[in-house]
């Protein structure tokens, strides 16, 4: 038995955390002494919406319904059950959603085994392939707290618009279409419009809180899972959320802010292969714009396996989850992880937002708001208004222009190199790449090959999704990131019915509202533009893999 296994856990509901009390003693002093010593766990239990400051105690008050939405939640139920048989015809389901609207369900289906088509890009590829794929089988979740999303109204426009070009009327047209959103939004006034299903979400829940809420349940009872099994698990952990021990969201919650408050501000999310599918792109969300602002925070790594490079490090807590153990079960597997989660999903998602909530009272942030997402929004709607900016590459090379800081080498693996050795001893590197996440999934192997080149934390995001997520972090957390942004070349467009602009434009505009955002912090931003996108991406990841040597 592995060491991690053998010392304490806080376990209840079939979830465990183990390792959370030797990172916290690792620390000059106690993070759960003190936080039991204040009543904190059972304060937040019972919604003391004060514990964050009074400047947080608004936004607090009318967020903590996480807490228990999971029983509200099962008000749902009939309605999922009556409306998965009315639409049984329609086996092939679209979420259309960004950042908590859309992660959550994500997992589940993963976890699952469900198929669900997620749809939170703006990449015109990428759109065009999902209103190609059974578009008359298809029913699309439109899923926004506000509807005024930018991406999620995008895709409504164009399937609205595929549905009639097919020659539907409308109201066969509306009868593919169901919205999950809050009471009284904008969004909901355009769905009782379009004369399409809407299922109310929780108007107490933020959008990173709401796995357990209609924008996770909707969608992944369409897809076919059970989600009773969800609400279930959530309500069977619910009851030792008040408890100072075998309370595992507190224990996680301790780890995470006496490692960041230690000088391991770094979270690495490992899965370990005993049953969770993809969780780390869920809490890499939810940690990053809980904790990431004020200028301090928590930067979750997401890593493909426990031996990936930077899946470790000296500013790095490495935390795996899982699934259910069996005895011998080793967590991480085969990783040395600092910290072990392991349970049931529906366990997990609350545990790891009571985790949250609790690492923003230690390190002093509002876990509930989100200061800085609006800047980059701002500029795309400022750049989609009036134009591009004008840019000249620095240089060329091969498939790929580069658009470098003028102190930069002439060379794509130098250029490279020049940004990794930048980094320093606690800065990080994030991979921004704003293509097709199905037709160009290969450049995601940037990351682990620049993270062994630099030693160092790289973050890899699918632009806009990131925004949506990490985005937060980047902009209001420590200002120690570098960012490499890789963007490519539209060879066939696709317009956003009744807006003047297209996706491709749409794409551009966001893209470069977010390099105006992190340039505007003075850190340094490398582009590099793929003109051609299946050769630019085998150059790139060649460059990358020479910068190794």
């Amino acid at each position: 038995m592995s060491d991690l296994l053998a010392g304490p856990a806080d376990a209840a509901a079939g979830l465990a955390v183990y390792g959370a009390d030797t990172v916290d003693r690792s620390a000059p002093a106690s993070a759960r002494d003190a936080l039991v010593t204040r009543g904190v766990p059972a304060a937040l239990a019972a919604k003391d919406p004060t514990l964050w400051g009074p400047e947080a105690e608004a936004t607090a008050k009318a967020r903590l319904g996480w807490l228990d939405t999971h029983r509200r939640s099962r008000e749902l139920l009939p309605q999922l059950a009556e409306l998965t048989t009315e639409l049984e015809d329609l086996d092939h389901v679209v979420l259309a959603g960004m950042g908590g609207s859309s992660l959550a369900p994500e997992v589940i289906a993963r976890t699952l085994g469900r198929p669900l088509t997620v749809l939170d890009t703006t990449d015109p590829g990428q759109v065009r392939a999902a209103l190609a794929d059974r578009l008359e089988r298809t029913v699309v979740v439109i899923s926004s707290k506000s509807g005024l999303t930018v991406e999620t109204d995008s895709h409504r426009r164009a399937y609205w618009q595929a549905f009639l070009d097919t020659g539907m009327t409308e109201a066969e047209a509306a009868r593919h279409f169901v919205v999950v959103t809050d009471p009284g939004s904008p969004l909901a006034v355009t769905a009782a419009a379009m004369g399409v299903v809407t299922i109310f979400a929780d108007p107490e829940v933020g959008g990173r809180y709401s796995a357990l809420t209609a924008f996770g349940l909707v969608p992944s009872a369409l897809a076919g899972a059970e989600v009773t099994e969800l609400l279930d698990e959530a309500e069977a952990l619910s009851g030792s959320l008040g408890r100072d021990r075998d309370n595992p969201g507190l224990a996680l919650g301790v780890a995470l802010a006496a490692a960041a408050t230690t000088g391991r501000d770094k979270v690495a999310l490992v899965g370990d292969g005993t049953g969770i599918d993809g969780l780390g792109y869920w809490a890499e969300q939810l940690l990053a714009e809980s904790t990431g602002k004020a200028g301090v925070g928590i930067l979750p790594v997401v890593v493909e396996s426990p031996q990936a490079p930077g899946a470790a490090g000296p500013d790095v807590l490495t935390v795996s989850y899982g699934g259910a153990l069996t005895a011998g079960d080793v967590p991480g597997g085969g990783g040395s992880p600092d910290v072990a989660v392991n349970g049931p999903l529906g366990a997990h998602f609350l545990t790891w937002e009571y985790a949250t909530a609790i690492a923003g009272v230690v390190l002093g942030v509002d876990p509930f708001d989100q200061p800085n997402v609006s800047e980059s929004k701002e500029n795309t709607t400022r750049i989609l208004a009036s134009g591009p900016p004008a840019e000249t590459p620095s240089f060329v090379e091969g498939a790929i222009e580069v658009y470098a800081p003028p102190a930069a080498p002439g060379d794509l693996a130098g250029v490279l190199r020049w940004l990794l050795d930048g980094l320093g001893d606690d800065g990080y590197l994030a991979v921004l790449a704003y293509l097709d996440r199905q037709a160009d999934a290969a450049v995601a192997g940037l990351r682990p090959l620049l993270a062994e080149a630099a030693g160092r934390p790289v973050t890899f995001g699918w632009g806009p999704r990131f925004l949506h997520s990490t985005g937060q972090y980047h902009k209001g957390g420590p200002q120690v990131g570098s960012f490499l942004q890789v963007t490519g070349a539209v060879t066939e467009d696709l317009p956003v019915p009744g807006r003047p602009y297209t996706f491709g434009e749409l794409q551009a505009a966001q893209a470069a509202g977010d390099r105006q955002a992190l340039a505007g912090r003075e850190r340094p931003v490398l582009r590099l533009h793929l003109t051609e996108r299946a050769a630019g991406v085998a150059q790139l990841l060649d460059a990358a893999g020479r910068t190794r040597t």
